[in-house]
């Protein structure tokens, strides 16, 4: 079994991350990939960001329909700041016979050797590194081993949709219309 695990805030989900998703599930020939929203990125210790089960049910909005996406909240339950090892070891102990992929953005390959248990992360994933547009992903440093994604990169963030909301411009280009509507609906970011 091949199962990809895309982690990350998703605050709010994107049609980046699912471009993402459709690139991973057809170049790696995933069985099965899991968005996992993070309840505290350690990248991004000042940034709250909205509450995790609505963040949950956005991600659901956007992959209905998706067979072989599903979302995976055991960040969100288990609360404080979010490390990948933690996960990785949850799926590697329920999926032991698994060939495990880890997805990340192209700004964090050089940081890999500063992630908590990185030694042992190294050991239980490969990573696939998602390219940003224009941008050269640097070399994994040892001992990571990936790929990088040909995929469909698309230079838009979380960030700027929520900007975009404050200022009162619409999402519909850079979410999935379910999406658009539930943001709407919540009142988040505004």
């Amino acid at each position: 079994m091949k199962l990809g695990l895309f982690g990350g805030s998703f605050d709010p989900v994107h049609l980046g991350h699912l471009l993402v998703a459709r690139a991973a599930l057809e170049e790696l020939s995933l069985d099965r990939l899991c968005f996992i929203p993070a309840a505290q990125s350690p990248f991004k210790p000042e940034h709250r960001p909205a509450p995790g089960p609505v963040r949950a049910r956005l991600l659901r909005l956007a992959l209905a329909g998706w067979t072989r996406c599903e979302v995976d909240e055991q960040e969100l339950h288990r609360g404080g700041v979010s490390y990948t090892i933690d996960t990785v070891r949850d799926y590697a102990r329920r999926f032991a016979d698994a060939t495990l992929f880890y997805l990340i953005g192209a700004d964090h390959v050089a940081s890999l050797p500063g992630w908590r248990e990185a030694d042992a992360l190294a050991r239980l994933v490969e990573f696939v590194v998602v390219p940003r547009p224009g941008e050269t992903p640097a070399a994994f440093p040892p001992p990571f081993r990936g790929r990088v994604l040909r995929g469909f990169p698309l230079a838009v963030s979380s960030s700027e949709i929520r900007a975009r909301v404050r200022a009162g411009l619409p999402v519909e280009p850079l979410v999935p219309p379910a999406v658009a509507e539930a943001i709407r609906g919540e009142r988040l970011y505004v």
